[in-house]
Order: C-alpha cells, then structure tokens, then sequence
C-alpha cells in the first residue's frame, strides 16, 4: 500500500486532505503535524522521515507568517527553505514523489498579465524569499519533484481572509479593504483535490505548476463576494495598500497563469466562487 507523508497536516491544505482522504482508502494515508515533522529541527526532521518511510510527501507544511517572517528571517529560512532541502534529498535517495506548495509570494507583483511558471522571481518580503530558496533547493535536490504555486489561500480550517471577514463582517456596521492588490483566492478544497489527481493521473510529469482558482479579483471585490454569500449587512470601503501598511511589503499583482497544469494535468478548475460558494455550504 502507498505511503503517503502530510506534512502541515492541521493547516488548511492539510485539514482539507484529511477530509478528502476518506475517499482514496487504497493509500495509507500519515497526517503529521509539528510533533510527528519538525520542520524547524533538521535532525530530528531527518530522524522522522527516515521512521516513517513515505513513498509519497505532500508538503503542505510551511512558514507562512509573512509579517512576522520579516523579524524571523533566521526561521522563516529554516523551515522554508533547509526543511525542503532535506524533504526534497530524501525523496530522490529513497524514490520518493515528492509535491511541495509554493506561492505566489515568489513574484514581485509589477507584472499586468498572468504570470507563467517561466516568469522571473523577484520577491519583495523575507517570506517570498524563503519560498524562493525553498523552490530552487526542491528541484536541486530532486529534479523529479513537483512544486505547486498557489495563491491567497482559505478554507474552513485555520485562520485565513474569508473567516476574518466573517468575523468582522457579523462584529461591524463599516469595513475598509485593499483593493489595489490583484490575484485569485485558492479554495484549499480544490487544491488538495488537484494534488490527488496529479499523483493519480497516469504520467508523473515534474517541475513547476501554478494552481489558484479562476478569476481576477482584487481583495476588496472577494470581500464583495464574501458579503454576497454570507448574506452580510455590513458597508465595504475599497482602500489603497498605502493606507493599510503592514511590515512585509505585498505584491500588488500576482495573478498565476494555470494553462500548464490545466493542459498536463488535464485540470478542470473552477471559478474562485464556486470554491466560496462551497465553503458556505
């Protein structure tokens, strides 16, 4: 039977794909959260891997506290980048699959198309530095992983954008959001679905993908979305990034182009409210 290793098992990726697991019983399926990885001890990280034995890693687990990371760049780096090192050295010395989230954080939001897994990386916080570095040592290691590039990331675990504006929205008469930072939302749902059918399809195809859901939104019209769904009664204001700062710079535009894993992967992706419109469900 398959072994297939969750790391970051209680975030929202991981929580999705132990929901989703129940469906794929012919896989052993080992949902490993900080205690079972130690993504911020590379021993012990080494130790683990080596007891568990997967045939397949998803590694979902990450450093994602993008403010915090740019006082924490020592252990943003650690986890973000030497732990997939490591993950990535093992799979290619034991035959493993390896599929390893990214983001989108890896671009540096001046671009007005859809970015392609071929654009130039320049990121402009420590966060989307560390998932740089973290990206370039995965196929240095194991040039037969794959790396999944995803965007403004939500679901009904953990803590995310559409649960703080339910939140707010149900607390407050008025709220202000960014609406000069452009990409798509990515229900983690559809992500974890897409991981499964990427280890299912018949050809293991390796390098780079991206994978949101579809659309071109910005963060105010999501939380318009939001709204629309939740039946909310609260006022929303549009409001520029520079009346909002925040420790890490945001890349203003980070649409990812999915053309690549939609034509290799024979992907059907849907439409970002689709996604939302599961979530409240």
């Amino acid at each position: 039977m398959m072994r297939i290793l969750v790391t970051g098992a209680t975030g929202q990726l991981g929580s999705e794909l132990a929901v989703l697991s129940s469906n794929y019983s012919q896989y052993k399926w080992i949902f490993a959260d900080r205690t079972q990885i130690t993504l911020d001890d590379l021993d012990i990280l080494e130790v683990q891997l080596h007891q568990i034995q997967p045939d397949v890693i998803f590694n979902c687990g990450a450093y994602t506290a993008v403010d915090k990371a740019e006082t924490e760049k020592e252990l943003a780096f650690k986890i973000n980048h030497r732990a997939v090192e490591l993950i990535a050295k093992y799979t290619q010395e034991h035959n493993a699959k390896l599929i390893h989230i990214s983001t989108d954080y890896v671009f540096d939001g001046t671009s007005s198309v859809a970015l392609n897994e071929e654009e130039e990386t320049n990121p402009i916080n420590v966060y989307g530095a560390s998932k740089r570095a973290g990206e370039i040592a995965c196929l240095k290691e194991n040039p037969t992983s794959i790396i999944i590039r995803t965007s403004w990331v939500y679901s009904k675990f953990g803590n995310n954008f559409v649960k703080t504006m339910q939140r707010l929205m149900r607390e407050r008469e008025a709220i202000n959001v960014v609406n000069d930072q452009i990409g798509s939302p990515t229900y983690a749902a559809d992500l974890a679905q897409a991981m499964v059918a990427i280890l299912e399809f018949p050809e293991w195809i390796p390098g780079i993908y991206n994978y949101s859901n579809e659309g071109e939104i910005s963060w105010y019209e999501f939380a318009l979305s939001i709204k629309e769904f939740g039946g909310y009664s609260c006022n929303l204001g549009g409001i520029p990034s520079a009346s909002y700062p925040t420790p890490a710079k945001r890349p203003e535009f980070s649409l990812l182009d999915k053309k690549k894993i939609k034509t290799i992967y024979k992907l059907d992706i849907p439409n970002y409210k689709e996604g939302l419109k599961k979530m409240f469900v």
